[in-house]
């Protein structure tokens, strides 16, 4: 419940997925617990995901009140995405515990960086065609079940630059986080099942416990956070969070040593 409780608040706070917090807080706590090392990082990954089933719901229907969801464009993205995501979760399954914890943690670098500097991709070009957002979402879908994540990372620069509004974009890659999810909890579920080492109250690479506990504390914290963001200065607060997320990713290198 700690765990949902500070990834909800820092996700309503700064706007970010909270995978990127849910992910390496639970790989620790797990650690901790005695988890067996080969299974920990596919524990978190599958659990992350499985939480942003119910954290994308209530954040898909905000965006979908204030019109800022572009249903064609989530309609043909969503074939690539289930397809990807469902891919990636095996592919993280074939992979140890070890290589998924670099991964993870290069990819904290590469958030961080762009939050600490600001960047933003500059719209260039219109969005593809089917072929091109089903591409598009396979690619979106693969890295999202590497590391956790709801996809927005990814998927808000990808419409951006792709000549979409920011606030549509965000809209819209929230819309996009339930199918990642989805796709991605039912991906580490079929690739965990007989599995063995696996801690009591799983079911495949989810913790039926820690979900329960992430989910119930995030759905407090998260509206909280989104009101707190009303009133504290937002540039430095991103700043301030990019710099935890090197010393995460440091972390997190470390401990695949």
């Amino acid at each position: 419940m700690a765990v949902g409780a500070v990834a909800g608040l820092l996700a309503g706070l700064l706007g970010i997925g909270g995978g990127l917090v849910i992910v390496p807080m639970l790989a620790f706590s797990f650690a901790a617990q005695g988890v067996a090392e080969p299974h920990i990082l596919h524990m978190a990954l599958g659990t992350s995901l499985a939480s942003i089933i119910f954290t994308s719901l209530s954040s898909l229907w905000a965006h979908h009140k204030r019109q800022a969801v572009i249903w064609p464009v989530m309609v043909r993205i969503t074939p690539g995405l289930l397809i990807g995501t469902f891919f990636g979760s095996w592919v993280a399954s074939q992979l140890s515990s070890q290589f998924l914890k670099v991964f993870f943690g290069l990819f904290l670098f590469y958030v961080a960086t762009q939050m600490l500097l600001g960047i933003k991709p500059k719209p260039s070009r219109e969005l593809p065609g089917m072929a091109g957002k089903s591409a598009a979402g396979g690619v979106i879908g693969i890295f999202s079940s590497l590391v956790g994540i709801g996809g927005g990372t990814l998927s808000v620069p990808f419409l951006v630059y792709h000549n979409t509004a920011m606030h549509r974009a965000i809209g819209t890659s929230a819309a996009l986080g339930l199918p990642i999810a989805i796709a991605g909890a039912c991906g580490y579920i079929v690739n965990g099942l007989g599995v063995g080492d696996l801690p009591a109250g799983s079911i495949g690479f989810i913790h039926l416990t820690a979900l329960c506990g992430v989910v119930a504390a995030s759905i407090f914290t998260a509206p909280l956070g989104a009101r707190l963001a009303h009133s504290l200065p937002f540039a430095g607060l991103r700043k301030i969070f990019s710099v935890l997320l090197y010393f995460v990713g440091i972390r997190m290198l470390l401990s695949s040593l």
